[in-house]
């Protein structure tokens, strides 16, 4: 198998003697998760699912981040499962970073190797296999889909980090570019999973402060990235997740580029909780 690019899971556990030296925050405004968290004994398992553990880095929680889920996954060869989700109104993302996998849709079967990504529609029937002989990493973003009177739903696809051009943010000279999936105006989708990049010397020069919920898992570099008040240094495997408002901005140190894999919520009227609306 031929080196991924991408930062997989670590697993493992640090020795008896190991210097307690970690970086983990979790604020109101926000959370960070650096790749040295994420350790065998943080690991939770799937019902039917064989041969597979999940980091659960994000769930929906009350008063923080709401809209999504976020697993980074790992499935032994043959590893896998005929009944993934067991919630019919869930929508998926999966971005595999090490390995291959097998994915059965409607009787058709889809090759995902390290860099794949495929969009999952809520109420979806697929099953998933590890079809290599190492282990396959990879994430998983879920999503309650929103649905909207006089829109269709959108339908499952598949495609690569690879295949998609990347569009520089106006202005940057390409320092700043995002690989989108899903074209912006499409108002089916009330979800993204989109790759960020940055060359050295890239900026996010203003505090971005929005509605949308963050996931940010740091593919590839490093950087110092501001979150809420605070300046943090980030690093391939760490993993960020913002709620609402919280401000950010991003400063790439280099030397090679700095990429992550964003999710954020689109396309969606503001609900109002316990109100019915």
């Amino acid at each position: 198998m031929t080196s991924s690019p991408y930062h997989g899971a670590a697993g493992g556990l640090p020795e008896q003697s190991a210097l307690h030296t970690g970086r983990a925050v979790f604020t109101d405004a926000y959370a960070f998760i650096p790749k040295g968290v994420m350790t065998d004994i943080v690991t939770s398992f799937l019902p039917f699912w064989d041969r597979t553990r999940a980091w659960i880095l994000a769930r929906p929680m009350s008063g923080f981040s709401e809209t999504f889920s976020q697993y980074l996954m790992e499935t032994e060869p043959g590893g896998g499962s005929d009944r993934p989700d067991t919630h019919a109104g869930i929508q998926s993302v999966l971005f595999v970073v090490e390995g291959e996998l097998t994915l059965s849709l409607a009787g058709t079967t889809h090759r995902l190797e390290t860099g794949g990504y495929a969009y999952l529609p809520a109420g979806t029937d697929w099953t998933l296999r590890n079809s290599g002989t190492a282990p396959a990493r990879y994430h998983w973003i879920r999503k309650p889909y929103v649905a909207v009177d006089g829109l269709e739903r959108p339908e499952p696809f598949f495609t690569s980090d690879a295949a998609v051009e990347p569009i520089a943010m106006p202005g940057t000279e390409g320092r700043w570019a995002t690989t989108r999936f899903v074209e912006p105006a499409d108002l089916r989708h009330d979800m993204h999973v989109n790759i960020v990049t940055f060359q050295p010397g890239g900026v996010i020069p203003f505090e971005e402060t929005h509605v949308m919920e963050h996931g940010l898992f740091v593919l590839e570099g490093k950087a110092v990235y501001r979150l809420n008040r605070d300046w943090i240094e980030v690093a391939a495997g760490d993993f960020m997740w913002l709620r609402a408002f919280c401000p950010q901005a991003c400063y790439a140190g280099g030397p090679g580029r700095f990429r992550y894999l964003l999710y954020k919520d689109v396309n969606r009227h503001v609900g109002f909780g316990r109100v019915g609306v």
